[in-house]
C-alpha cells in the first residue's frame, strides 16, 4: 500500500542538479576525513547512542549507497511517496537502520566501503539523470529529486554529528546541501503544525509560517522564532534540546505561541 499523501499547497522546488553536485562534494570530503582518522577516532564516542564514529562513518556509505543501488534496479512505475511524508516515515525503520550499520561496520574494512559506493556514484549519478526518475527506497518509492533532498539531510546532519564527535575535524558543510535540508525541516515543521500564527525565521535558507491561531498580515509578527541553520538541524532532529537552545540563546522566541517544544523533533 502506497504511504499516505501529505497535501501542501505550493511545494518548494529543488535543484536536482546542484543538489546532485553537493552530495558529490560533501561525501568525498566525507570519505577524506574518515579514512585519514585514527584507531582511537574512530573507537570514539558519538550522541548517537551506542555508536562509535566507526559506525557512524559506515552509517554514511549506507545512507549514501542507497542512490547508486537504486538507480542500477529498474525504475519502479510511479514515485510514491511526497518528500514532506519522509519524515514522519524515517522512526518506524530506525531499529533496522541501526542493526544494519552495526552490520555494515563490522562487514569490511571503511576505506573498502567508500571505495565501492563513490565507483556505484561515478557510474549511476552522472550529470543528466531524469530529476523525476522514480528511484526504490526502503519507505517508498520516490523521485531521484526527492531521494536526493533526503540525502542532503542525511549528509548535513551526519557531518554535524562527525564533527560533535571531533571537535577537532571542523569538517563543513556544503552550502547547497545545508540549504535543503534547512527548507525542508522547515517546511515539514509547517505541515507538522498547519497555520500562520508564528513566524520561523532560519536565515539565509528559510521563513516559515506555523500552528494555528490568529493569522498575521502585516509589520512585526507577535509570534517569532529565530536560529541559525545547524541549531535548527539539531533541533528538528533531536540532537539539541528546545530549551537547551534557548537558554543557550542559539534560539530566540518572543510571543505566546513561539515555543516549539511540543513540535520537536521533526524527524527521526
Amino acid at each position: 500500500m502506497a504511504p499516505p499523501k501529505t497535501p501542501r499547497k505550493r511545494p518548494r522546488s529543488y535543484d536536482a542538479e546542484k543538489l546532485r553536485v553537493a552530495v558529490l562534494a560533501q561525501f568525498a570530503a566525507v570519505r577524506e576525513t574518515v579514512e585519514a582518522l585514527t584507531p582511537e577516532q574512530l573507537a570514539a564516542p558519538t550522541r548517537l547512542g551506542d555508536w562509535t564514529v566507526r559506525e557512524l562513518a559506515a552509517h554514511f556509505t549506507m545512507a549514501v549507497g542507497m542512490l547508486p543501488r537504486s538507480l542500477a534496479e529498474p525504475a519502479p512505475d510511479r514515485a510514491d511517496l511526497e518528500l514532506l511524508d519522509y519524515p514522519k516515515l524515517t522512526a518506524p525503520a530506525a531499529p533496522a537502520v541501526a542493526e544494519r550499520v552495526q552490520e555494515l561496520a563490522r562487514s569490511a574494512p571503511l576505506s573498502e566501503l567508500y571505495a565501492e559506493v563513490s565507483a556505484g556514484l561515478d557510474r549511476y549519478l552522472p550529470a543528466g539523470l531524469d530529476a523525476e526518475r522514480p528511484i526504490a527506497h526502503r519507505v517508498g518509492s520516490m523521485t531521484l529529486t526527492t531521494a536526493l533532498v533526503t540525502r542532503a539531510v542525511e549528509l548535513a546532519v551526519h557531518t554535524d554529528d562527525l564533527n560533535d564527535a571531533l571537535p577537532e575535524l571542523g569538517l563543513p558543510v556544503e552550502r547547497q546541501l545545508l540549504a535543503a535540508a534547512t527548507r525542508f525541516l522547515a517546511d515539514a515543521l509547517a505541515v507538522k503544525a498547519p497555520g500562520a500564527s508564528t513566524e520561523v525565521r532560519i536565515p539565509p535558507f528559510a521563513v516559515v509560517q506555523c500552528i494555528e491561531g490568529p493569522r498575521h498580515t502585516r509589520g512585526t509578527p507577535p509570534n517569532v522564532v529565530e536560529t541559525d541553520p545547524l541549531t535548527w538541524l539539531r533541533l528538528a532532529t533531536g540532537r539539541t534540546a528546545w530549551k537547551t537552545a534557548v537558554d543557550d540563546a542559539l534560539v530566540s522566541a518572543s510571543g505566546e505561541r513561539a515555543d516549539l517544544e511540543a513540535l520537536l523533533p521533526i524527524m527521526a
